[in-house]
């Protein structure tokens, strides 16, 4: 083992690599921190959403060989946001950087941004993409417009102070990380984003440009669930503290059950001549099975729920929604009469919106608990 490859003092910087899926990425990655930290006190905490690519196996074979290199096994959550403030609160370092484990960034801007900090005065120094000198690297005109348009967004709907709040490379003070905490909204990839917005009074921010790098290996994680997550996150900022996003999208998920279940009830009565009760159960069935569905794949993508566990979870949240469904149909009949027989959406909506909170509240717990593998 080569004598600089581990330092036995306590560590002044704490480098949080959340990973999955990147075992080709592991060792040149730690090689690169070897490199550009040179004499500063550090360590990486690789954070790992249970791989399955020998990616934990590879963090524990240099571990072994080197102290400074920790690892974070995490079964059953998933998501960059939550992976970087598990992995900074796992340390004592009175320094936190977050960087890609795909190599996409450039680790020779770390001296830089920990002397922005520690010698300068700066609580957060950001690795920019939209300042001079900085780049996309060779990114499409897609994915460029793509990240542009969300850079923008955020600028407009939290006004964060920074050219590039997408950024997933940056260095804070601890307790600036501490004062945020309280607030965050750990949804997705952008915590970036979060932290600034999450923070009491805007912090000093040092902006050092880098040119994003193209992978070398691996695959992108970067897929429709990326946007979804970073709605999620601008909404969580805006409306966060009144009602739980997660909560608005169930309920925009409901609405949408609403809407499928008001067609399947006009056409059972019209089509079918069913009995109002039987029509309404059938709608029901079908605004479940479709609530769950978008559910699974929209609302609590982070505890996304796949093969058997997803029966599992279909069959679970059914037995939950029955309780309200019970109420539902029951109230639906007691409403449609031959005095209100033409106002059959007055009743069937009455029914649909009394199970919404019930489902919910209820489903959180049982059908997407957080322990569930995603």
């Amino acid at each position: 083992m080569d004598p600089a490859a581990s330092d036995s003092r306590a560590p002044d910087l704490a480098v949080v690599i959340p990973v999955l899926n990147e075992a080709p990425n592991v060792a040149p990655m730690v090689e690169c921190l070897r490199a550009a930290l040179g004499d500063i006190a550090w360590e990486a905490i690789f954070v790992d959403d249970d791989s399955t690519d020998g990616t934990r196996e590879a963090v524990a074979a240099i571990g072994r060989q080197d102290t400074r290199v920790r690892l974070l096994h995490r079964v059953g959550r998933r998501g960059l946001a939550s992976a970087f403030v598990e992995g900074a609160l796992a340390s004592f370092a009175p320094c936190v950087a977050a960087i890609d484990g795909d190599l996409q960034h450039d680790e020779t801007l770390l001296p830089a941004m920990y002397a922005a900090l520690t010698e300068e005065g700066y609580e957060l120094a950001i690795g920019s993409r939209y300042i001079a000198g900085g780049g996309l690297g060779e990114w499409d005109r897609t994915r460029a417009g793509m990240s542009g348009f969300a850079t923008r967004l955020a600028r407009v709907v939290l006004k964060v102070p920074m050219s590039d709040p997408m950024s997933g490379f940056f260095m804070l003070r601890r307790e600036t990380l501490l004062a945020a905490l309280p607030r965050l909204s750990a949804i997705g990839f952008k915590i970036l984003l979060d932290v600034v917005a999450s923070l009491p009074a805007p912090p000093r921010i040092k902006e050092l440009p880098y040119q994003f790098r193209t992978r070398s290996a691996g695959e992108s994680k970067l897929d429709a669930g990326v946007l979804r997550d970073y709605l999620m996150l601008l909404a969580d900022k805006v409306v966060g503290e009144y009602v739980p996003v997660r909560f608005l999208m169930f309920a925009a998920v409901g609405a949408l059950g609403i809407a499928l279940h008001l067609v399947v009830l006009r056409l059972s009565l019209g089509l079918l001549t069913a009995h109002f009760g039987v029509a309404q159960s059938i709608a029901t069935a079908a605004a479940i099975v479709a609530n769950f569905w978008l559910n699974n794949f929209f609302t609590f993508r982070d505890r996304r729920l796949r093969g058997l566990a997803m029966l599992k979870g279909l069959a679970i949240f059914a037995l939950i929604c029955s309780v309200g469904a019970f109420a539902n149909v029951s109230v639906a009949v007691f409403l449609f009469s031959p005095v209100v027989h033409e106002a059959w959406w007055l009743a069937g909506l009455s029914g649909a919106a009394m199970s919404l909170v019930w489902n919910y509240a209820v489903s959180s717990l049982f059908t997407w608990r957080s322990w569930r593998r995603a």
